[in-house]
C-alpha cells in the first residue's frame, strides 16, 4: 500500500494550500480516508476524515470551517483544502487510511488516529509571515 502525499508548503497566516493523496495497493473506494497532522515536538492529531460507504465527513474542531476534505474514488484521490491558514496549523501532513470493517463509522473511531493502517510519508505545511 503507497499514499502519496503531496502540496504542502510555506504560506502566509490567512493563506490556502490544498494537498492531495494518490493511493495504490488497496481497493481505494473500500476504505475511509483521513488526514493527520504531526506539529513539531507533538504528537500525531486527527484533522478530517471522508468515510466510505456514503458517511459524512468529520472535522477536528480546531480546523472546522476552513479545511474540507474530499475524496475521489475513480482516481483513488484524496484532498484537502486548507483555508484561512494559521501559524498553529504549522505541521507534517499525513494521508492515512482504513480498511471498512463495520457498517457505521463512528465520529470516534474516525478522530482515533490508531483507527488507521496506512500511513503516507507526510508532506509539510508551514505557516509564517
Amino acid at each position: 500500500v503507497q499514499l502519496q502525499a503531496s502540496g504542502g508548503g510555506l504560506v502566509h497566516p490567512g493563506g490556502s494550500l490544498r494537498p492531495s493523496c494518490a493511493a495504490s495497493g488497496l481497493i481505494f473506494s473500500s476504505n475511509h480516508v483521513a488526514w493527520l497532522r504531526q506539529a513539531p515536538g507533538k504528537e500525531h492529531e486527527f484533522v478530517a476524515a471522508a468515510p466510505t460507504g456514503g458517511g459524512s465527513t468529520v472535522y477536528a474542531d480546531s480546523v472546522k470551517g476552513r479545511f474540507t476534505i474530499s475524496r475521489d474514488n475513480a482516481k483513488r484521490t484524496v484532498f484537502l483544502q486548507m483555508n484561512s491558514l494559521k501559524p498553529e496549523d504549522t505541521a507534517v501532513y499525513y494521508c492515512a487510511a482504513a480498511r471498512r470493517r463495520t457498517i457505521i463509522f463512528t465520529t470516534a473511531e474516525a478522530k482515533d488516529v490508531r483507527t488507521y493502517e496506512y500511513w503516507g510519508q507526510g508532506t509539510e505545511v508551514t505557516v509564517s509571515s
